[in-house]
């Protein structure tokens, strides 16, 4: 079976998952999720990252990652070898942590970004962790809502600006977003690499290139109609008229 292909460019967000190998725990205590955001806070320095948002569980963790460089899989790759390596270190284990390769998939800027960022706050609670997410301490909806400093590896800007213009705003309009939703569901997806619409699909997979080792569908997915592409009232008229005739 052919691994799904990762679409990484300068400005891709992707949402990254990774889980420890064969359902043991990643991460065993608040230690070792402390040591992992460490590991986090050098490697957005070192591939110049913008974290959007995050959660670390017990046996898998989630980030929306934004890579300016188009470093995703180099950088994560080092992130998760370095965890492993002190996780490994600090009990005398030997071999492999994590399952495989890590999981990515490409999100569109904007509605698909925001539910994402909802749908890993509320993680724990879907788990049976926590009652609510501020109630979860390892994950990026304390720092949203202000109850908590962001850490210095979590860039904020582009989530709060979303829900107002002061920083008060921004707050009590992400916790509703949040408290709105706490039987949310997971984002609607696009073949399986893609989060967001059809058309973003579409222009993220440019040039169209075929990939004989990966299935076509992984890569690119089917073409959005003329008139998901038409975004415009003036060019909807056109397209009709140019019908009629």
């Amino acid at each position: 079976m052919t691994r799904p292909l990762r679409v990484d460019f300068p400005g891709a967000i992707n949402h990254v998952t990774a889980r420890a190998l064969d359902g043991q725990l990643l991460f065993e205590d608040d230690f070792d999720r402390t040591y992992f955001l460490g590991d986090l806070r050098r490697a957005v320095r070192r591939y110049t990252w913008l974290v959007h948002g995050l959660c670390l569980m017990g046996t898998h963790y989630h980030l929306l990652v934004e890579t300016p460089q188009a470093n995703l899989s180099i950088g994560v790759r080092q992130l998760n070898g370095v965890y492993a390596q002190g996780f490994n270190a600090g009990r005398g284990r030997h071999g492999h942590l994590f399952q495989s390769r890590f999981k990515s998939r490409l999100v569109e800027r904007g509605a698909h970004l925001l539910e994402l960022c909802r749908y890993n706050d509320l993680n724990p609670v879907r788990a049976g962790l926590c009652a609510h997410p501020r109630d979860w301490p390892w994950s990026s909806h304390r720092a949203y809502v202000g109850l908590e400093p962001p850490p210095t590896f979590l860039t904020t800007a582009w989530i709060a600006s979303q829900f107002g213009r002061t920083t008060a705003a921004a707050r009590r309009g992400y916790a509703a977003f949040v408290d709105e939703a706490l039987a949310a569901s997971q984002p609607e997806a696009v073949g399986e690499i893609y989060l967001g619409s059809p058309r973003f699909a579409w222009e993220a997979s440019a040039p169209h290139t075929p990939i004989p080792e990966v299935p076509r569908a992984h890569w690119q997915p089917v073409r959005p109609s003329i008139e998901s592409l038409l975004e415009r009232e003036g060019e909807r008229g056109v397209l009709v008229a140019c019908r009629k005739t």
